[in-house]
């Protein structure tokens, strides 16, 4: 697309030309965050893994309901102080959680030593985990 015209071609005026360069700005830093962010996770799983791997070694369960309890008050709490809604972080932690406990359910099962998984503290029609 040219400087000089809109997404519809049709020409833009120097504020409309700002607009869209500030607007790819903004972009810019919304695609460096997603990209931290799948970094962080990346490093996040690799420490779950090693807790699935310890877990499966001393035959413990999958899901540790009261731990998930105490990690989603305090993100809960993390994300009022930073003015993000708390039921957005708690839909996101309990999405993870949900992965890290089928991870650590297939590792169990990988090293034959499954055990019944603890039910997780959040049921799953609110969107959280089921094993």
């Amino acid at each position: 697309m040219p400087e000089n015209t809109g997404p519809a071609g049709a020409p833009l005026d120097d504020d409309a030309r700002a607009a869209l360069e500030e607007l790819g700005d903004i972009r810019g830093s919304i695609d460096n965050i997603d990209a931290a962010l799948v970094h962080l996770l990346a490093e996040r799983f690799k420490f779950t893994q090693s807790v699935g791997r310890l877990k499966a070694a001393h035959g413990l369960p999958a899901a540790d309901p009261e731990r998930e309890r105490r990690q989603i008050l305090r993100l809960r709490a993390l994300a009022e102080e930073s003015r993000l809604d708390p039921a957005f972080a708690e839909k996101f932690l309990n999405f993870i959680v949900a992965e890290v406990i089928h991870h650590h359910t297939r590792i169990a099962e990988e090293e034959g030593t499954a055990t019944p998984a603890a039910t997780s503290a959040v049921a799953p029609e609110d969107g959280g985990p089921t094993a």
